[in-house]
């Protein structure tokens, strides 16, 4: 398995739980065993150490810290970063996403990395890095507004960084906070709970330049105002990790291209972010665990004619109390569609639900995790809902 992350964990906890006999290797880059990367916010915040976010993996080998180098499919051969090379019978890539880093001027330095003050929040490195940074400065900007941009911020915010926490704003180009996932009158909320922790927000703003020379200090918008910033943080969404399948010939679009067994190649797989399935890569933990599921039942002989059909887009947000669930049609507006809403501005609630007949297909919750966690299971179920689905929304935590 080239990748030790959740999704290569997931596989190998289930071949090994579902009674594969084969010999699992896992080779990761990172030094660090395989970790859940959801709960990397929470490490920043110190609400869980960096040790409680390990993963099982069965009876896997986990050789971390062994990045690997280039795949040759014909010779079924992987070759290492120290020069070595590894056989294999089948080969599972699993080699997640990478940040995507915006086109702002001066964002790197002269060996051509992101500049003393800048970082991304992609692994456990970055997370440490990011840490020891945070407990030294005065003000950051994170440029992003997504689920990591907020996760980020909300983090940063915390008080016991400094003074209350250290004072932070978010720079996003689109109109809204987490456009893809909400609506203006959800975002709204998000934006107002982030204020009360002290996070500015700037939506529809674009970051221009990087300000300073040597170490970062401020930020540049493309309507000319400046942020003063000694600590400016990158989420601006990631991209699947295709380089070694490209290298190696295997079909590449927006991800390694698999089909329903999950296969890119005779004995060559792949799963999680780098992986796209009918035409979706869906860079969420829920596909990735679906996808390993499936394939682990199928090389296990657990169940060898399983196939993965694709998965129902869930996105969360968990950072304290600005918790949110969003997940398939959120914007509700479509023939045979119904909406069904409800706001407590004074508690930061919403709830949202987008009906077609008695079947839910999407919904926003905010602020309300016992109702996402029932509703999101109701979605993921694709169950039929009550005669009354208005009572979806007025149970708190309702499971029908």
């Amino acid at each position: 398995m080239v990748g030790a992350g959740m999704a290569a964990a997931r596989f190998a906890e289930r071949f090994h739980a579902l009674g594969g006999r084969g010999e699992v290797t896992l080779y990761g880059a990172e030094p660090a065993a395989p970790y859940n990367r959801v709960l990397l916010a929470d490490v920043l915040t110190g609400r869980y150490g960096a040790e409680s976010l390990t993963l099982p993996y069965g009876t896997a080998v986990a050789r971390t810290g062994r990045e690997v180098t280039a795949v040759d499919p014909g010779a079924r051969v992987l070759r290492l970063a120290d020069g070595t090379s590894a056989a294999y019978d089948a080969l599972l890539l699993a080699t997640g996403a990478e940040p995507v880093l915006p086109p702002v001027r001066g964002l790197y330095g002269p060996d051509g990395s992101p500049r003393e003050g800048v970082h991304v929040f992609r692994t456990l490195g970055d997370c440490r890095r990011l840490a020891a940074a945070a407990a030294a400065a005065e003000r950051a900007v994170v440029i992003g507004g997504g689920v990591l941009g907020v996760s980020a911020a909300r983090a940063l915010a915390v008080p016991g960084r400094g003074p209350g926490g250290l004072p932070v704003e978010i720079v996003h180009q689109a109109p809204h906070l987490a456009e893809r996932h909400l609506d203006a009158q959800a975002a709204a909320l998000l934006r107002h709970g982030l204020a009360a922790l002290g996070v500015a927000v700037s939506a529809g703003s674009r970051a221009r330049a990087l300000r300073g020379t040597g170490r970062v200090t401020g930020v540049e918008l493309a309507s000319g105002r400046v942020l003063d910033a000694d600590l400016v943080v990158l989420a601006c969404g990631v991209r699947p990790r295709t380089g070694l399948a490209r290298a190696a010939g295997l079909p590449v679009r927006t991800g390694i291209v698999v089909d329903d067994t999950l296969a890119c190649a005779p004995g060559v797989y792949a799963v999680g972010d780098c992986a796209e399935h009918r035409g979706t890569a869906y860079g969420t933990a829920l596909a990735a665990w679906d996808q390993a599921d499936v394939l682990a039942a199928r090389l296990s002989g657990a169940a060898p004619g399983a196939v993965y059909s694709g998965s129902r887009p869930l996105a969360r947000l968990t950072a304290g109390p600005l918790e949110y669930a969003a997940f398939g049609e959120t914007g509700g507006e479509g023939p045979g569609l119904d909406v069904l809403r409800l706001a407590d501005a004074t508690r930061g609630a919403y709830r949202k639900l987008v009906l077609r007949g008695d079947r839910l297909v999407g919904g926003i919750l905010l602020g309300d995790p016992a109702a996402a966690c029932a509703l999101s299971r109701a979605y993921e179920r694709d169950d039929p809902l009550p005669v009354d689905p208005l009572s979806l929304l007025i149970t708190r935590g309702a499971s029908r």
